[in-house]
């Protein structure tokens, strides 16, 4: 069996704790209007034109994005990288795009890297059927879980699909013992409102005492816009402004009253 994965992040810092290697699997079934990895939104490996600039030149190269890896390929990326994550306490993370879009395969390298003794963590929006979730449970030592909003509705529009599955995923997980990051995005109009704000820091205070290990803040940040002509797929955040340094700031002692640990970014 084999997985599709478009980046490869060696050295990653972000995505749980330690130093490890994050791969980042093709596939979403979301369609979040601020996605900063477009290139993970289809599950195909793609074929698109990159433009490259030296000095006031331009190139058009060709580029292939998306690559099929066996679960004992990426167990040799990992060992490349072995005395880092030993040393920090790192680990493996799963990430996309959706990594349970490809739960088969999920599942089998999440298996090769536990056999291993190496921390594994998925990164994922929760969108997937009970009996996904049930096949990689087992095999994950932390769940990085994005909650984005807690209104179906308006999570409906600026994501295309309800919350609905997500939650009952989310509460499902803590029920199991497992222990969870929770990643809010903090996106300007959509969820940094007064009401949303304070619906979210009661979600987690209701919460606490669980297995939530910290609350991930993460800004707005238009990094991966330009990436959206590329894939031909517009880019409708155009005029939103990144939320600033000081309001990051005011966010986290905001949430940091719910008496769990708050950091902003990954």
């Amino acid at each position: 069996m084999k997985g599709l994965i478009f980046n490869i992040k060696r050295y990653a810092i972000h995505d749980g704790p330690g130093i490890r290697v994050t791969f980042f699997m093709k596939g979403c079934p979301l369609g979040c209007w601020w996605c900063h990895n477009p290139e993970g939104i289809s599950a195909d490996v793609q074929e698109v034109e990159r433009v490259d600039r030296i000095g006031d030149k331009e190139f058009t190269v060709n580029e292939t994005v998306g690559k099929y890896y066996t679960a004992a390929e990426l167990l040799e990326i990992v060992k490349k990288d072995m005395v880092f994550i030993e040393e920090s306490g790192g680990g493996v993370t799963f990430s996309g795009g959706e990594p349970l879009m490809q739960a088969g395969f999920l599942s089998e390298a999440l298996r090769v890297f536990r056999e291993e003794g190496i921390h594994t963590t998925v990164d994922t929006s929760g969108h997937a059927k009970r009996a996904t979730i049930d096949t990689i449970l087992p095999l994950t030592d932390l769940f990085l879980f994005d909650i984005k909003h807690l209104d179906p509705e308006k999570h409906k529009k600026y994501t295309g699909v309800s919350n609905e599955i997500i939650l009952d995923n989310y509460n499902y997980i803590l029920e199991k013992g497992k222990k969870v990051i929770i990643r809010i995005p903090i996106i300007p109009g959509f969820n940094d409102d007064t009401e949303q704000l304070e619906a979210f820091r009661n979600f987690v205070d209701s919460q606490h005492g669980a297995n939530i290990h910290r609350v991930d803040l993460l800004p707005y940040h238009r990094i991966g816009s330009s990436k959206y002509r590329k894939f031909k797929l517009d880019y409708k955040m155009q005029n939103i402004e990144q939320p600033s340094t000081g309001r990051m700031k005011e966010l986290k002692d905001f949430f940091a009253g719910s008496g769990v640990n708050v950091k902003i970014g990954g």
